[in-house]
């Protein structure tokens, strides 16, 4: 059985467009926002806190590769097990961010990469990020596992910036 067509007229129109406007209304993103661009925030309730930004710097070792932070604590804390960031991108592509933990050593915050082929497969792995677009050029970041009381950064891959913050 084949139904007829649907009748149109003006008043379809603006019932469709009421109803187009009225979902895109509701799916605008209203909650805080970052102050600067390429900087992640830690979202605390309805606050911000600025992740600790920072260069690393590299250190060759034997087999290794180390890269330190000057500090033994980020001043960016949360005590969120599982942090949320908002994050506005303008350079840094969100999709470049990897989630390290780092080790306190000697009063600086390090994270070290073996450089022998034969033992990459102990070289640590990034934390995964689930990632959530609120509007263009602004995102969600959430940690996927709980994590535990340390150091952490944030980092693009392929560059030596980093995003401190301690989880106490």
């Amino acid at each position: 059985m084949r139904l007829p067509p649907l009748p149109y007229n003006e008043d379809m129109r603006w019932l469709l467009l009421l109803v187009a406007l009225i979902l895109s209304a509701q799916s605008k993103y209203s909650g805080p926002r970052p102050a600067e661009q390429d900087l992640p925030y830690l979202l605390h309730a309805s606050n911000l806190v600025a992740t600790e930004s920072g260069e690393a710097r590299e250190e060759k070792r034997k087999d290794d590769m180390a890269n330190i932070v000057a500090g033994a604590a980020s001043a960016a804390r949360t005590p969120l097990s599982e942090p949320i960031f908002l994050f506005s991108s303008s350079k840094i592509p969100v999709e470049k961010l990897a989630l390290y933990e780092m080790d306190v050593k000697n009063g600086n915050r390090e994270i070290v990469f073996p450089t022998n082929p034969r033992k990459q497969k102990d070289a640590p792995q990034p934390i995964r990020l689930s990632v959530q677009r609120l509007e263009p050029g602004l995102f969600r970041l959430e940690a996927t596992k709980g994590l535990d009381n340390g150091e952490y950064c944030l980092s693009p891959s392929g560059s030596q910036q980093v995003f401190c913050f301690q989880v106490y």
